[in-house]
């Protein structure tokens, strides 16, 4: 055996190093941490969400007019009234229509941006901070601004100076109460709000879609454009466009500050969340047949989410498609 050889075998073997401890919270419990951060959340949502959802549910089962502290158990009588409430059952009419507009219309323009977006070889940061920007206006400004400046009914107004440039007279356009006028106010400005935020989440998925489909697809022989989006983009953008259409759905049963702000206190164009502002906090202040409308509201909310979950496939993996 060689000297070198000799002296390998002498030289002791390094230590192992010891294993790293993790590290430990604030006071030695990442438990302490967890409940550290997160318990002011969930006290503040335990106050503010929760506490008044079960709050109106129990309100709905009492007479309570001008009280929030009633003692007269009707049981489902203010259920029964809401549903036979004309002006109630109007304003979930008012909110079909609202949706059958603003629903495929906001997917399509989002989709449309978040198509062209993605395409663009500079400059790409700018357009996406530029369309994303309305999404951090207020919806009361925005309604102001619609209401007081671009369709105002005045001659003056921004769309009936224009329109009056071709001779087209002036159109009142929030005084009416016959479509389509006052739709096409609601909707645009809805438009203007909402569709950079859903093309944010469009533009997101679209960037992770692998790029080996659509060079095998060029090898395939499909065309750029129309073939390449029908059975290559608009595939992969299922689970996106899903959620993009139940996040509209809601939102549009929830419309309330265009509405209230835009109509005012008209009669007609109400959806069901300014209906039930104007039976709890009107004149009447029926709080009992507010906050049975409420739930009312919200249970439709929820049936139509899992409706249509299940018939998009929400959640549904990939082998059980």
């Amino acid at each position: 055996m060689s000297t070198t050889e000799t002296r390998d075998l002498a030289r002791p073997a390094p230590a192992k190093a010891a294993p790293a401890k993790p590290r430990r919270g604030l006071r030695g419990s990442p438990t302490f941490n967890f409940w550290l951060f997160t318990g002011p959340f969930l006290i503040g949502l335990a106050i503010f969400v929760y506490a008044p959802i079960l709050w109106s549910l129990w309100l709905s089962f009492f007479e309570a007019r001008f009280t929030v502290t009633p003692d007269k158990f009707v049981g489902f009588e203010n259920y029964t009234y809401m549903l036979t409430n004309d002006d109630f059952v109007g304003s979930l009419g008012t909110f079909t229509a609202f949706a059958a507009f603003i629903v495929p219309t906001t997917w399509a323009l989002s989709l449309s941006l978040a198509l062209l977006v993605n395409r663009l070889r500079f400059m790409r940061a700018f357009f996406r901070s530029v369309f994303f920007l309305p999404t951090a206006c207020s919806y009361v400004a925005a309604s102001l601004i619609w209401k007081m400046s671009i369709f105002s009914g005045v001659r003056f107004g921004m769309m009936n100076t224009v329109l009056g440039w071709f001779g087209v007279e002036n159109i009142a356009w929030l005084a009416d109460p016959n479509p389509p006028w006052y739709w096409l106010v609601i909707v645009t400005a809805r438009l203007w709000l909402q569709s950079g935020f859903y093309m944010i989440l469009f533009l997101a998925a679209l960037q992770n879609i692998p790029g080996e489909l659509y060079e095998a697809a060029a090898i395939d022989g499909a065309k750029p454009g129309w073939q390449t989006f029908r059975y290559i983009t608009l595939p992969q953008l299922r689970a996106t466009s899903t959620a993009v259409i139940l996040l509209l759905l809601i939102a549009a049963y929830q419309a309330f500050d265009e509405f209230y702000n835009l109509l005012s206190k008209t009669t007609w164009g109400r959806p069901p969340l300014v209906e039930l502002y104007y039976k709890a906090l009107g004149e009447s202040q029926d709080y009992g047949s507010g906050s049975a409308g409420a739930v009312i509201l919200t249970v439709l909310i929820c049936a139509v989410t899992l409706l249509q979950g299940k018939f998009m496939g929400f959640g549904r993996g990939e082998d059980s498609k």
